[in-house]
């Protein structure tokens, strides 16, 4: 697991010790930027169940201006700043140690990119994507949040203010992405 371009290109980032997350491949990583583009530079991101932090730290290393990290396990939290002070990306990230439910019951703050990444075959991503329907001042106009999950996870949500545009499979990952309704 590395930093794919960027500031930080090439530096290699640790995994959070144990079996508890599962990091994004450097493949889908890649795809993602790829698709994200030029769109990334000066935006904010929000890295939602951050694991290594690897979504937030190569936004950053790509010009990202903001990205928080929100994650409740410690051993997670402790992984995110050493990675972070590894790639000298401290500037304009915040590393939150909560609960991504508790975390999105608070004030809302606009972001360009949310991204979620849950622990598997929980739920989790479906109760995200519910609490940010129903919060979608989390998400810019222009934004977009990404759910990456298991393909055998995906099922049909019924949301109000976000909708699904694009999906992308890469192995046993699926990336989807939602955007605000134009309705």
């Amino acid at each position: 697991m590395r930093v794919i371009s960027g500031t930080a290109k090439g530096l290699q980032l640790q995994a959070v010790p144990g079996r508890g997350t599962r990091p994004i491949s450097d493949r889908v990583k890649e795809a993602v930027f790829n698709i994200l583009g030029d769109s990334i530079v000066g935006s904010r991101v929000l890295d939602l169940f951050a694991g290594t932090g690897s979504v937030g730290i190569e936004a950053l290393s790509r010009g990202a201006e903001v990205a928080v990290f929100v994650e409740k396990h410690p051993r997670a939290i402790a992984t995110i700043r050493s990675n972070l002070r590894h790639t000298a990306l401290e500037t304009g990230s915040r590393v939150l140690h909560d609960d991504v439910f508790k975390f999105l019951a608070g004030p809302p703050e606009m972001f360009d990119l949310i991204y979620i990444a849950p622990p598997q075959y929980q739920g989790l991503w479906s109760r995200t994507l519910l609490a940010l329907d129903a919060a979608p001042q989390w998400l810019h106009p222009h934004g977009v949040a990404i759910v990456q999950i298991f393909p055998k996870e995906m099922e049909t949500i019924a949301l109000t203010n976000l909708q699904l545009t694009d999906e992308r499979k890469y192995g046993s990952t699926l990336l989807c992405f939602y955007e605000l309704s134009s309705s």
